[in-house]
């Protein structure tokens, strides 16, 4: 029987077994331990390098594992509380793909927040499902989208008594919760599974005081990005079932798209962060919200800045609030989001995760220290000295409700032509358009382009956000469907 003490990473352990046993190597990767790139040895260390290897019995393989990666999912499963875990590759990029896949046919429906990451709408394009959405609503004085209503959900499952499955954000990007728990009991009494995407809600599993993670409310698949606020290396990801009797159908869907190559690096990473964060979590995450509380209070204190926390709570559209995230509202000190992103990074060295057209957002995890806090609100401080300016002229809708005309991957494969940004209006894109980070998309493969949306594009330009998707890397033109105007 396997030994589930969570001090264990017998991942971990078995990639030291294996390097002292001195192996000489005949297999790929083909740097052979480093020896034929010293340049990628002096970046990384002979160590990391070492053990970048090929999966082989000792190591067990991912495809199919049955020892020690087969140990490290379990332990995983319970220490999130689930009744499977696989560990990923793709990032949590391929776990959404992969719950989308795993419930989702084509022609199937799925009740969706607009606001979701573009992984889940390139997953409607490879599987031809229909999205429902759910438009949510904006907090018209911080410029964000929310979470969806309770009884926004339930009109579109009793709108759309066919759909298969309800997918949640648990938090989105700025930490805004729904009654997660509540939508599960509604959407499992209408026979639909509840998928979420819990890309910036690690955490959860492991802190006091905050919201309730997917797991605990019943949801049938969870995302969940070890590498965000984990700890693991970038690219390692968790997708977590509570239903054990899914393991092998939903195993064979991750691996259509995951890589047969995984890299005992991340592995090894996500073994060691689960191991941490089931050991220390919880005093570690109390420190992360003592951090965040406290830069919240002293950015609120400078004046100008909104750095919002739990007042913002109103039961719907806002159930809960993830307090570790550190979003400030940028608007009345006459900047966008992503102006003080840039200048923070620019004038004062300090690298936050994003900013958009009204908000940053700094985000604080077990690798922060108060020290760095202090001088990130020193430097919003300085900012405002510097170059604060009217607020005149700032765009400050941060959602646009989108006109769906076709499933994205009808359109997607369309026939296309492409247009300049002006000549667009009223036409399909086939195509995605967003600001990256957060990656929600502005435009999505079928949607209707307005002209609301080009004035939110140029602007987004113009103020500098890191613009991503069409085939354009300018994006002075878009893929339209061609030769109709709809």
């Amino acid at each position: 029987m396997t030994d589930l003490s969570q001090d264990r990473a017998p991942i971990y352990e078995a990639l030291e077994r294996f390097r002292r046993m001195r192996v000489v190597p005949f297999d790929v990767p083909g740097h052979k331990h480093g020896r034929g790139n010293p340049e990628l040895v002096e970046l990384l260390g002979s160590r990391c390098v070492g053990i970048d290897v090929n999966s082989m019995k000792p190591l067990d393989n991912l495809c199919h594992p049955i020892s020690v990666i087969r140990e490290s999912e379990e332990l995983a499963a319970q220490a999130f509380g689930a009744a499977h875990a696989f560990l990923m590759v793709g990032g949590t990029t391929s776990c959404v793909q992969s719950m989308i896949l795993s419930v989702c046919k084509r022609g199937d429906k799925i009740i969706l927040p607009r606001n979701v990451h573009r992984s889940a709408i390139n997953a409607l394009v490879l599987c031809g499902a229909k999205p429902v959405y759910v438009n949510p609503e904006v907090d018209t004085e911080l410029g964000i989208s929310l979470g969806m209503k309770l009884n926004q959900v339930k009109k579109a499952i009793e709108e759309n008594p066919d759909a298969v499955a309800v997918f949640v954000n648990n938090p989105t990007y700025y930490g805004i919760c729904s009654d997660l728990k509540s939508i599960v009991q509604i959407a499992h009494g209408a026979g639909m599974k509840v998928l979420a995407d819990e890309a910036h809600g690690t955490h959860f599993y492991f802190g006091d005081n905050l919201p309730i993670c997917a797991m605990k409310a019943g949801a049938d698949m969870s995302s969940v990005s070890m590498h965000k606020s984990g700890g693991s290396l970038t690219q390692s990801s968790f997708l977590l079932i509570n239903n054990a009797e899914d393991e092998g159908y939903v195993r064979q869907i991750i691996n259509l798209t995951q890589t047969t190559s995984a890299s005992y690096l991340l592995l090894s990473s996500l073994d060691i962060s689960r191991r941490n964060l089931a050991l220390r979590g919880k005093e570690e995450f109390a420190r992360v919200t003592e951090l965040a509380d406290y830069a919240r209070d002293e950015i609120n204190k400078i004046g100008g800045y909104t750095a919002f926390g739990r007042e913002i709570v109103n039961g719907e559209s806002i159930f809960d609030f993830d307090v570790t995230k550190l979003s400030v509202h940028t608007l009345n000190i006459g900047l966008a989001g992503i102006e003080v992103y840039d200048i923070l990074r620019d004038e004062y060295d300090i690298q936050i995760e994003f900013g958009d057209l009204g908000n940053c957002l700094a985000y604080l995890s077990i690798g922060d220290r108060k020290q760095d806090v202090e001088r990130l609100v020193s430097a919003f401080a300085e900012v405002k000295r510097r170059f604060s300016k009217g607020r005149a002229g700032m765009l400050t809708q941060e959602y646009i409700p989108p006109k769906v005309v076709l499933t994205p991957q009808a359109s997607f494969y369309a026939d296309k032509e492409e247009l300049e940004l002006d000549k667009t209006v009223g036409r399909v894109c086939t195509e995605f358009v967003m600001c990256y980070p957060p990656g929600i998309p502005i435009l999505a493969p079928g949607e209707e382009i307005t002209p609301d949306i080009i004035d939110y594009i140029k602007y987004a330009k113009e103020k500098g956000c890191s613009m991503t998707g069409p085939e354009d890397p300018r994006i002075e033109k878009l893929n339209v469907i061609a030769g109709t105007i709809y």
